[in-house]
């Protein structure tokens, strides 16, 4: 196993995770790892915070976004992850950080939630198609638990405010093959402009997770790596850098795939936990060792250099 040295992808309450930015920090302090990356989903929300606490527990926070990129193909519906890297300074940027939120703001939010209730009732309400609901599915149900609502939220909300607590049933609601399933996310060629045009690095999440043969979360949200392979000559064109290798739903074969890959396209290398809370999903599992967090830091900062 790869030494922790930087675990680069994690969640906070500012997206779908059980931690305050703060608590996310001072724990990774507190296991002895000596960067934490902070990266919700589409949303830039948490990283003051985060940083704040950085200096303060004594350990470097690396800003991200997990951007979701959406896909609509005749062999595949669903999103693909871009974690999205840039240095600290760029937050005191208000240009970038206004065009950073204009291109997130179409991928997620309100809109996007609706269509989905939208959907699930028309399917899945007690008047629907296949009718699994004891009641419709609201708005308030999911905007109780976040502002920035995603896959996790609607879980919680059908097993919590539906009574729905079968995993299985959960998932032919709101799984990719879900008649009901709308992917969240923004298109490939308008976060192509953005990894083209701004001071970031993009670095591709989990590719070979939806292959994962042990039990997890990870098919029901993730495309198999098949699917991942016939997109990423794609992907590298609209600018992705890295490869997230050192992952908890990659498999030792799928790992020296991926080390594979990057060798064939001189693509970075980068590990994290995906921490979304202390069960389940925890911090410290799994990261990227010391040189190769160096290397992404390195790019990292030649592309803001670039843009002065």
């Amino acid at each position: 196993m790869t030494e922790i040295f930087a675990d680069l992808h994690n969640h906070t309450t500012a997206s779908d995770g059980d931690f305050p930015p703060g608590d996310l920090v001072a724990r990774a302090a507190g296991m002895g790892i000596k960067v934490i990356g902070v990266t919700d989903h589409d949303t830039l929300d948490g990283l003051e915070s985060a940083l704040d606490a950085g200096k303060k527990e004594g350990i470097e926070v690396f800003p991200g976004v997990e951007i979701s990129v959406r896909f609509k193909r005749a062999f595949f519906t669903g999103t693909l992850h871009v974690l999205t890297y840039f240095s600290n300074t760029l937050l005191n940027d208000s240009g970038f950080v206004k065009r950073f939120r204009a291109l997130l703001a179409q991928g997620r939010g309100e809109a996007l939630v609706r269509a989905r209730i939208e959907k699930i009732n028309e399917v899945f309400g007690p008047g629907g198609e296949s009718a699994l609901l004891s009641r419709e599915i609201t708005f308030e149900d999911i905007a109780a638990y976040s502002d920035n609502a995603s896959r996790r939220h609607f879980a919680m909300a059908l097993d919590e405010k539906l009574g729905i607590s079968d995993k299985d049933t959960i998932t032919q609601i709101i799984g990719n093959d879900s008649p009901a399933y709308l992917p969240s996310g923004v298109d490939l060629d308008q976060v192509k402009g953005f990894l083209k045009t701004e001071p970031v690095v993009g670095v591709l999440a989990h590719p070979a997770a939806g292959s994962y043969p042990g039990e997890g979360h990870y098919k029901e949200v993730l495309p198999p790596v098949e699917t991942v392979a016939r997109l990423l000559p794609e992907m590298l064109d609209a600018g992705v850098k890295g490869l997230e290798v050192h992952y908890p739903g990659h498999s030792p074969e799928h790992k020296v795939l991926l080390l594979d890959w990057a060798q064939k396209y001189d693509l970075l290398v980068t590990g994290g936990s995906d921490c979304h809370d202390e069960v389940n999903r925890p911090l410290g599992v799994i990261g990227a060792g010391e040189q190769e967090f160096m290397r992404l830091k390195q790019e990292v900062l030649c592309a803001e250099k670039k843009s002065r």
